[in-house]
């Protein structure tokens, strides 16, 4: 099988799963109070993890290999993105769902990062293409990504502020 083809399989199983977790999470986080922001550009983020998969299937020549150490660099983040999910536990989800009254997580990866799944993202869209020679598709999804990242950011930053009395804080 086409090691292109392998690796696009096991990264949309992956997000397969996540997505499945994320929909549990998000009916109990809805369950107990939670509010969800920024529902409208939701829908964009699973069209460009959609499209960057698909042209990983559209660009890269079938028999290429990836080069193994940014292979190897993939790999470290899903481990990250393993740490992300555990460390926040129910409260994780692929949308931006807030409980009221909870406190921020200030635990794993959050002591040294406000956002590190988003760190995790940016990387992974630019790691995988570049692991198999695509530049051009590394680029053009890495810049889809930041600019939808930066107003969900910005959505999700102003949730948690509300949700704490802060008033638009970021």
């Amino acid at each position: 099988m086409s090691p292109v083809v392998v690796a696009v399989t096991l990264v949309g199983l992956a997000r397969l799963a996540e997505l499945l977790l994320a929909a549990r999470n998000t009916r109990r986080l809805l369950a107990k109070g939670g509010v969800e922001h920024g529902r409208a550009h939701y829908v964009l983020f699973v069209l460009l993890h959609g499209g960057w998969l698909a042209g990983l299937l559209w660009t890269v020549p079938p028999d290429r290999w990836p080069d193994p150490w940014l292979t190897g660099l993939f790999v470290l983040l899903q481990a990250a993105r393993v740490w992300i999910i555990a460390t926040l536990g129910e409260r994780w989800t692929t949308r931006i769902v807030v409980l009221p009254d909870a406190p921020l997580v200030r635990s794993g990866p959050y002591r040294w990062l406000r956002h590190p799944n988003y760190a995790v993202v940016v990387l992974e869209i630019a790691l995988l293409p570049l692991a198999f020679g695509a530049v051009g598709l590394a680029v053009a999804f890495s810049i889809l990504n930041g600019l939808l990242l930066r107003h969900r950011i910005g959505v999700e930053d102003r949730a948690l502020g509300r949700a704490r009395g802060l008033a638009d804080a970021a």
